[in-house]
């Protein structure tokens, strides 16, 4: 059976200043420390959370600088081509004159020649079919 006398009064008391003992010595400074841990924690995520934040402004940041950039780029591109294009064509223009103009020249000596050819042709017309005929008949013709 339980009995209760004195020693339960003892163990009850000795039960309250070991937990008074332990909970200065043992409890308090665990939890401070733990408390420490939990705020060090906070305060780490809300670093990292600063941290990715600010990351993640920079990337749209330089997101949208690459798109300036690149914008930029085609459009001096662009331009570069179509000024090379207008150059080109431009040569192209003078230079099909200037054939034109070559080709006009050499047509211009070419009937130049031809009526000079044909202006002899015509004045020795009679010689040539003489002779021609001189050829074919095998014979002197009478004039």
């Amino acid at each position: 059976m339980i009995s209760i006398d004195i020693t339960v009064l003892f163990h009850i008391i000795n039960m309250l200043v070991l937990m008074t003992v332990l909970n200065r010595i043992l409890y308090k400074p665990i939890l401070s420390v733990i408390d420490r841990r939990q705020e060090k924690k906070d305060a780490l995520a809300g670093e990292a959370e600063h941290f990715a934040r600010h990351a993640h402004e920079r990337q749209i940041e330089l997101d949208r600088k690459m798109r300036e950039a690149s914008s930029k780029a085609k459009s001096a591109l662009e331009r570069a081509r179509n000024e090379a294009e207008a150059d080109g064509a431009e040569k192209m223009a003078v230079i099909r004159q200037e054939a034109e103009r070559e080709k006009e020249q050499q047509l211009a000596e070419i009937r130049d020649s031809i009526a000079t050819v044909r202006q002899e042709l015509l004045a020795d017309i009679n010689g040539v079919a003489q002779d021609m005929a001189i050829k074919l008949l095998g014979r002197k013709l009478k004039a």
